[in-house]
């Protein structure tokens, strides 16, 4: 029987502890980034969602509605944008560990993309002028592979330039360069 080892959770607002079940890490693997959507970057869905509900319940109200049914739309519709907007970014994970990106989605059906780190090429984030201001931002990661939906992005993540740096932290060799050809040849056979 194989016993799960607890690890805090990196979100230091929660008193919790997590179970590594859905990311198994291998000999020595460590977590480097592991996180969720920033609640900032699913603002535009909300606000969108608060727009859609008030032009319904401004249309209910032309038509003839009662004020109570025009309330009920208003606070139910405002409820189902707020847990489908949590949902959305609950359901999105984003894992970088000393091996592998890995990014899962969903709650009930999954969608997971990964890839081992050494194939990671390029590290970029974007971040718009609105983006900017609430500090969030979309890391891209460039693979070795042919087609275009081997590419990573963690969207909307907070403080991108973070990411970035970790990602370039568990791709370098650790320790100090090697001082002769045959250390050299020996962290490369070793995997350092």
């Amino acid at each position: 029987m194989e016993t799960l080892k607890l690890r805090p959770s990196t979100d230091v607002r929660l008193a919790v502890y997590v179970a590594p079940v859905a990311l198994n890490l291998g000999p020595s693997e460590e977590v480097v980034f592991e996180g969720h959507p920033s609640w900032r970057a699913i603002l535009g869905f909300y606000v969108k969602g608060i727009i859609v509900v008030a032009i319904v319940a401004v249309i209910a109200s032309l038509v003839g509605a009662s004020t109570l049914l025009v309330t009920v739309i208003v606070i139910g519709g405002a409820a189902v944008v707020v847990l489908a907007g949590l949902i959305r970014r609950i359901a999105t994970r984003y894992t970088i560990t000393t091996r592998r990106l890995n990014i899962k989605h969903g709650i009930v059906s999954r969608d997971v993309q990964e890839t081992k780190i050494e194939r990671v090429q390029d590290v970029n984030y974007r971040q718009t002028a609105f983006q900017r201001m609430l500090q969030i931002g979309d890391v891209d990661f460039d693979t070795a592979a042919e087609n275009s939906a081997s590419d990573f992005i963690f969207a909307g993540v907070a403080n991108p330039e973070e990411v970035v740096e970790r990602v370039h932290n568990a791709t370098e060799p650790s320790g100090p360069p090697p001082r002769t050809r045959e250390e050299a040849e020996r962290r490369w056979d070793s995997g350092l």
